[in-house]
Formats: structure tokens, C-alpha cells, sequence
């Protein structure tokens, strides 16, 4: 009776290989073996991949020397470190593209630099019940990672760069055109904190910028900023 009952244990084993479960719940890709196939004995055999939609993982990085930096502001006391959701901005063809809706969440950050890249490796995690993400696709991802007081920002557009360094133009009191170098310390949503080289009450040209020569007489219109 022992014997048929252990040989009766080892058949319902036995049966039990022939359904493979999946470890993780998700949506499965096509079959990438068919039946009647030959797989390796005594190594793996992928049978199809799985991906895991709701939640999703979004894997991105930042430079060694901006972690850093964000590391003494905080230890300094120059900046607070900030409890703000991380957003997505999906890459869907329109300009700027489109913030993806559900915000997410930090999950942690490697605890060494990457030495291929020279940047420190980060996860969030975001909710998907709509699965408009999908796994591989690039998006932005937006880290507020810092809380600032009282400083200069300028739209993006309005900073330019060359190897001298970084500059914008201002329209003087007398509608003259004239650069003025400045030095950013980083991104604040669409525009650059300005660290030096910029005081508040200056008229910064944003919009015709490669068009606006030094000494050049414009009349400025001032720009409406959306908050």
C-alpha cells in the first residue's frame, strides 16, 4: 500500500511538469518554442516572455557630477530635499510631449557610479491600468529631486551655449540688444536655474533669440508664463 502510494505521489509530480506556470502575472509574448520542439536537458529553455504592465518599472540615471552636487546642496543646507512625485513625459510626437497622467515613485538608486557611463543608476515605479506604457519604449522622466528658494529661472530656449559658456540676451533700458554670460546650476520643469550672472528685474529674450544681435534696437514684449 506504502509503495502504490509513494509510486502515485511521484506520477501526480510527474504530471505536474507538464504545466508550466508563470512566476509573475503579466501579459505573455508570442511562443518562441512549438510543439514537438527539442529543448535543452539540464538548461533553460525560454518558452515565451513575459511582461509585467501594472505596475511598471522605468529605469533611467543621472550624472555622478549632479548627484554630487545635489549631495552638498543638501548637506550645506542650500537646498531641501524635495517629497514631489516623479512624472513621466511621454515621447508621443507633440511638442514638449505629453505628461504622462499617474505620477510615480521612487523606488532607489545603485549605491555606486557606473564606471562605462559616469552616472548612478535609478527606478520609479508607476501605475499603468490603461497600459499606454509598454515595456522598451523611451520616455522622459521628470525627478524633482531638490526644493530651491528665491532663485532665477529662464525657459530653456533663452539659454545659450557655446565653448565659452553659457549666455543670454537682455533688452537694455534703452531697447538695445546685449549679451550677458550666466552660469546654471540645473533644471527646475522647463527651464534653467540660473546661478550667476543674473539679476531679477532683467528683460530676458526668449522667444526670436537667434534672430537678436548685440546692439541691435528691439522693442520687448513681455511674455505671459503659465505656472
Amino acid at each position: 500500500m506504502a509503495a502504490t502510494q509513494a509510486a502515485l505521489t511521484r506520477a501526480q509530480i510527474d504530471l505536474s511538469y507538464a504545466s508550466v506556470t508563470a512566476p509573475i502575472a503579466g501579459r505573455i509574448s508570442r511562443a518562441l518554442v512549438t510543439e514537438g520542439a527539442l529543448v535543452g536537458k539540464g538548461e533553460a529553455t525560454p518558452l515565451a516572455t513575459i511582461e509585467q504592465y501594472a505596475p511598471i518599472w522605468v529605469n533611467f540615471a543621472q550624472s555622478s557630477a549632479d548627484f554630487l552636487a545635489l549631495r552638498d546642496a543638501l548637506k550645506h543646507g542650500k537646498a531641501q530635499a524635495s517629497t514631489a512625485p516623479v512624472r513621466l513625459v511621454l515621447e508621443n510626437g507633440q511638442p514638449g510631449g505629453q505628461l504622462y497622467t499617474h505620477p510615480g515613485k521612487l523606488l532607489f538608486n545603485d549605491l555606486s557610479v557606473d564606471p562605462a557611463t559616469g552616472s548612478v543608476g535609478l527606478r520609479a515605479e508607476f501605475p499603468n491600468p490603461g497600459r499606454d506604457l509598454l515595456p522598451g519604449q523611451f520616455d522622459t522622466v521628470r525627478l524633482p529631486v531638490a526644493q530651491v528658494e528665491n532663485v532665477i529661472v529662464v525657459p530653456q530656449r533663452a539659454v545659450q551655449s557655446s565653448a565659452q559658456g553659457q549666455m543670454v540676451m537682455l533688452v537694455g533700458p534703452d531697447g538695445t540688444v546685449m549679451p550677458q554670460p550666466v552660469k546654471s546650476a540645473g533644471l527646475s520643469g522647463d527651464g534653467w536655474i540660473i546661478a550667476s550672472g543674473l539679476k531679477g528685474g532683467k528683460q530676458v529674450i526668449v522667444n526670436g533669440v537667434q534672430k537678436a544681435r548685440p546692439g541691435m534696437q528691439v522693442k520687448a514684449i513681455p511674455m505671459v508664463v503659465q505656472r
